[in-house]
């Protein structure tokens, strides 16, 4: 594939990059924005709003395969832009919501269209079309896109105060259909038009080895990225209540969530200035490892020990160990899903292969809330953080495994 150039790759790659922030702002960060504001208005639980939020990514998963499989087809332009615009329709009816079926159906209508929208196409088509630059390209996407939750939850709370949340929603409903469809209609025809993909060329993963080769490293890919997902999730979603249960202050620990977004930034512009040097499967190795880390020096903040109150000295230090660590390996390891997947597999259907992938890794994601909730129930915050080492440990292991047997 011919390599992009320097202005082709900024009419690709920046469009991309603001439509994804508008995106991930609108479709995602803006339910925990406006979580609080939907329990006063109508009293419904926490658990209640949660679930559709839960079916909304469910359904997300469900859908990617078919959605990669029609970028493998030649569809890219039809499908990624398209469901942007559905994602703002569905914005906008979630403003006119009264009842919580209805609220139930616009999540789940909004799933269905973030399936086509997010992360998991853009990085289909920027692999597809962008070569030897995609992980450039994927790289500085996230970069910006990473600074979404930073744009939701301050400009929900200033729209708020005068137009209620119904106003929000529509807010984020014009964003998202009058600028981010249109850039990511100019992107993707700007990729299809200047950078065609070829015709797929002759490949090992065919024939019997796709059942003994390939279809291994597809299985422990997604054990690997299922792994990705379930620690992130399961720690981020009870982080403050965790925290306060160990002791923390609560401006301390809002102060170490809200850290964490900047840490994945900044392991991503440390990936960017190394990828020259290390390969993807070894960066993903190291960024496995720092996970669990982080889940070490998390269990020892505050440790609810038989004393049943805090540590003192070092819960500091451990904290803002287990902010660098969480915040840098989640951040490479959620960038470098795409690239893995060529890495070890091939550009060779790719979509297709990638749309299989996600249906794990936003699974995972969107279970690990509730899942953790459970351990914690039974076992206590130490047992979850436990487990969300565990999964990373079993991440590395599988990573490991699949890269393994790629070069046998």
């Amino acid at each position: 594939m011919s390599q992009t150039g320097s202005g082709r790759f900024k009419r690709i790659v920046w469009p991309m990059a603001i439509a994804q922030t508008l995106l991930w702002a609108g479709a995602f960060y803006l339910f925990p924005a406006l979580l609080g504001a939907w329990e006063q208005e109508f009293g419904w639980s926490k658990q209640a709003l949660t679930g559709a939020f839960t079916i909304a990514l469910l359904l997300s998963a469900v859908v990617a395969p078919a959605v990669g499989r029609a970028i493998d087809r030649g569809l890219s332009l039809a499908v990624h832009p398209t469901a942007a615009v559905l994602a703002a329709l569905a914005l906008a009816a979630l403003a006119m919501v009264n009842e919580l079926w209805q609220f139930y159906l616009a999540w789940a209508v909004l799933g269905v269209f973030m399936g086509g929208a997010l992360y998991e196409p853009c990085f289909a088509i920027i692999t597809l079309y962008m070569g030897s630059r995609a992980r450039q390209a994927i790289t500085l996407v996230t970069l910006l896109a990473g600074f979404a939750g930073t744009i939701a939850f301050p400009t929900a709370h200033a729209l708020m105060s005068t137009f209620g949340w119904r106003g929000v929603m529509l807010a984020f409903a014009a964003a998202i259909a009058l600028v981010a469809a249109p850039l990511l209609f100019y992107a993707v025809s700007q990729a299809q038009t200047e950078n065609p993909a070829p015709p797929e060329p002759p490949a090992p993963n065919t024939g019997k080895q796709v059942a003994t080769g390939v279809r291994p490293v597809l299985l422990l890919l997604g054990l690997a990225f299922a792994a990705i997902a379930f620690n992130h999730g399961s720690l981020i979603a009870h982080l403050l209540t965790l925290l306060a249960e160990r002791g923390v202050g609560t401006e301390v620990a809002v102060l170490g969530v809200a850290m964490i977004g900047p840490m994945q930034v900044t392991g991503r512009l440390a990936m960017i200035a190394l990828e020259r040097y290390l390969a993807p499967v070894a960066v993903a190795l190291a960024a496995f490892a720092a996970l669990m880390l982080a889940s070490l020096a998390l269990y020892g903040v505050g440790p609810s020990g038989a004393s049943g109150h805090a540590s003192s000295g070092g819960t500091p230090m451990l904290l803002v160990a287990f902010v660098l660590f969480q915040g840098a390996g989640f951040g490479v390891l959620s960038i470098l899903r795409p690239t893995l997947i060529a890495e070890l597999l091939g550009r060779r259907r790719f979509g297709t292969i990638a749309g299989f992938l996600a249906v794990p890794f936003l699974t995972a994601f969107a279970l690990a809330p509730s899942l953790a909730g459970m351990i914690w129930a039974r076992a206590g915050y130490d047992a979850v953080i436990a487990g969300a080492g565990g999964t990373a440990l079993i991440g590395f292991i599988a990573l490991a495994l699949a890269a393994k047997r790629r070069q046998a």
